[in-house]
């Protein structure tokens, strides 16, 4: 069936619409919580990092630092303070008593005035109508934690009456009936000491823009500091925290630093993820990034359908000028069922048909350069391989005619009569090189087993293994495979020949078949003296002599390795040489049969 040009337009621009629309949906739907709890959470820890600066430049300053917090809850909607050592607020005088120490034993509490605060005894809002009980002369006992020459407030109780306040989080710790402080831990941090009020001092200002007024932080901030003194395995590093109460997600921000004396500081932090008015401001922000990306999106959508429409006619283009110039590599993808597909497929065809009857003259033409490469090739190696052998015997018949050495006649003749069989079995290696290498021989296979075939061939060179008291270790398996068996065995002969003439007296010579899937490594190892390795890939070189260990005073015409690496490549199997850890090993690789 047939789709024209006009209905896809059509109805690629309906599903751009839809899915611009789908795209912002799920946006809102689906991404923006997300995004803007991870933008928050961002903001905010930059903002940690800028707070944490200023407060090391405030030095200690309470005044400068307790602006610094003010600036940074109106700029952020977070509150932040900082802790010291033992999780108590800093710069927590505006919310505490000052009492006089009664003397007593304990000498560090004995006859002097501290600050007691009362953030984490009291809340803000309860102070107003208790605040009567802390009047100045009032007598007073306290039950608390020393740490780090810092005391930390449990129980105030009013002598002579019925106030009490108490920090229930570590009361019930160390007093209460599931109590989890182990004695000694209890008994080392705990103390009481008695004095008489001599001033409390409330916040000024608005009830609701003070920190004391924000009972979750109080309470966060004060189940920090049991974990940090009570527990004696808690390891107080930068952290953040999830907390939820009342429907509402809180992110908790702690951060340890070292002030100017060297002590640690907490600054902590605690944000809402749910405000209205930051919400609508994210949102705000959140849709500028929406609207870039659909406007984004319309554009690619819209460039891509154009080009969509308008590529198949500029392949066409394209793919016919090559096509005039005789450039047939590319072919037009038919993506489509209408009139463009159409014309695709005939040009195509078109394409195909000139490409096959030029590729068919191309080949005749190959064909007759290679033949005539191998021609020159051949000439050219004869005439420098024959030149060694003709000048011995030139040299030794003239030594003849002039009768220099007549009682070494036989000697020269045998020389001679070994120069002749070295040339003819030159000529004859070059002559069936150069049959394989002109591209017309045509290698029919059979079917035979390779065990048999290296079983006879080491009982047909059984003498020459023996005259040098060589050892053959065969470890064959009895396969039956593919392949051409006079080459393969042409193959086999040269790569034993090889290894029995570099092998040293008296050592071993491995002969090995290796099966695997559906093809069968023949492996032909000597030990003996390594090939460098710049030179192992040039073995297969004709009359290449780059290794000294390989002249041709060992014996062969240098072209042995040339005919299996052409009788190899015309069974399209895999083959080489590689060093083994004490000798040199040739390899093959041939097809089982199925």
């Amino acid at each position: 069936m047939k789709i024209g040009i006009v209905s896809k337009l059509f109805m690629l621009t309906t599903l751009l619409g839809m899915l611009i629309l789908a795209t912002i949906f799920i946006g809102q739907t689906i991404f923006f919580k997300q995004y803007y709890a991870n933008q928050k959470v961002n903001d905010i820890k930059t903002s940690i990092q800028s707070f944490e600066k200023e407060y090391v430049k405030a030095e200690e300053d309470g005044p400068t630092i307790q602006k610094l917090e003010q600036d940074f809850y109106r700029e952020n909607t977070t509150w932040i303070t900082t802790l010291d050592s033992v999780g108590n607020i800093k710069y927590a005088n505006d919310f505490s008593i000052e009492v006089h120490l009664v003397p007593s034993g304990n000498e560090d509490f004995s006859n002097r005035v501290i600050n007691i605060p009362l953030y984490s005894l009291i809340g803000l809002e309860d102070i107003e109508r208790l605040k009567f009980n802390l009047e100045q002369g009032s007598l007073i006992t306290i039950d608390g934690i020393e740490k780090d020459d810092k005391v930390i407030p449990v129980i105030l109780t009013r002598v002579n009456g019925q106030f009490t306040l108490e920090n229930k989080l570590i009361s019930n710790k160390l007093y209460g009936q599931k109590a989890t402080i182990e004695p000694s831990l209890k008994n080392r941090l705990q103390i009481y000491f008695k004095g008489s009020i001599k001033n409390l001092q409330l916040p000024v200002g608005s009830v609701s823009s003070n920190i004391y007024s924000n009972r979750i932080l109080i309470e966060r901030i004060k189940q920090f500091q049991v974990n940090l003194v009570l527990n004696e395995n808690y390891t107080s590093e930068s952290e953040m925290m999830d907390y939820k109460e009342n429907d509402i997600n809180y992110k908790i921000f702690i951060k340890p630093i070292k002030d100017t004396y060297g002590e640690t500081t907490y600054i902590f932090a605690m944000t809402s993820l749910q405000p209205v008015d930051e919400a609508v401001q994210m949102l705000k922000g959140y849709y500028v990034y929406l609207i870039l990306f659909v406007l984004l999106l319309v554009v690619l959508a819209s460039f891509y359908y154009s080009k969509k429409i308008a590529k198949p006619l500029l392949q066409i283009n394209d793919t016919t000028s090559k096509i005039a110039n005789l450039d047939f590599s590319e072919t037009i993808p038919i993506t489509s069922k209408d009139e463009i597909g159409t014309l695709s497929h005939n040009i195509n065809r078109l394409s195909a048909t000139l490409h096959q009857h030029i590729d068919q003259l191309q080949q005749d033409i190959e064909k007759e350069k290679r033949l005539e490469h191998t021609r020159k090739e051949f000439i050219s190696g004869v005439s420098h391989e024959l030149k060694t052998p003709l000048t011995i015997m030139k040299s030794c018949i003239s030594i003849l005619e002039d009768g220099v050495a007549s009682h070494k006649k036989d000697y020269y003749f045998k020389a001679m009569a070994n120069e002749v069989d070295k040339m003819d079995m030159l000529i004859i290696d070059m002559l069936e090189l150069a049959k394989f290498e002109s591209g017309t021989y045509k290698m029919k296979f059979d079917v035979f087993y390779i065990d048999q075939l290296i079983e006879y061939l080491c009982e047909h060179l059984a003498i020459n293994i023996t005259s040098k008291q060589l050892h053959v270790h065969k470890q064959l398996s009895a396969v039956r495979v593919v392949a051409n068996q006079h080459r393969i065995e042409q193959v086999m002969t040269n790569f034993i020949t090889n290894a029995i003439r570099y092998t040293p007296e008296n050592e071993r010579i491995i002969i090995s078949t290796i099966e695997e899937n559906e093809r069968i490594k023949v492996c032909v190892e000597n030990k003996g003296a390594h090939i460098k390795q710049e030179h192992l890939g040039k073995l297969w070189d004709r009359f290449y002599r780059g290794d000294m260990s390989r002249q041709r005073s060992q014996g062969g015409t240098g072209l042995g390795l040339a005919i299996s690496k052409n009788i190899l490549e015309l069974h399209g199997v895999q083959y080489g040489v590689l060093n083994t850890e004490d000798g040199v090993m040739f390899f093959f690789y041939l097809n089982k049969e199925r």
